[in-house]
């Protein structure tokens, strides 16, 4: 499985990458939502996690450029890992395109039933 981690905090790509390595995942990391947009036209993903609040362009902001794509990757699961508590938090991520919501810190359980959740569609046998 290739993850991509759209994230500017070093400390928590390094966390979330060390769950991931548990499982035999492979992880992408871009330090700001810029990088992680030609991350997505030069790699294949299996699916995309996100944070909301990032110097320079925004997770939501982010998420909609990736649902406006014109190709297939317009479909890529996304999930959003956010610190964020806003009342309409997730409502404004679906809204926006994302399938699913975690919050930080990230538990392990947490993200794989997310990425268990947005890959139930998907006929390959899951590695998490």
């Amino acid at each position: 499985m290739n993850v991509l981690f759209i994230e500017d905090d070093r400390m928590n790509r390094r966390v979330v990458r060390d769950m991931l390595d548990v499982a035999g995942a492979q992880m992408v990391e871009a330090e700001s939502a810029e990088i992680g947009l030609g991350l997505i036209d030069a790699n294949d993903f299996d699916v995309i996690l996100v944070d909301l609040r990032m110097p320079g362009m925004d997770g939501i902001t982010a998420i909609r450029h990736i649902r406006a794509r014109p190709d297939a990757k317009a479909r890529l699961p996304i999930i959003v890992v956010t610190a964020d508590t806003a009342v309409d938090l997730r409502e404004r991520c679906l809204r926006a395109g994302a399938d699913d919501i975690i919050f930080k810190p990230v538990a392990m359980d947490a993200l794989f039933e997310a990425i268990r959740r947005v890959l139930a569609g998907d006929d390959d046998e899951l590695l998490i």
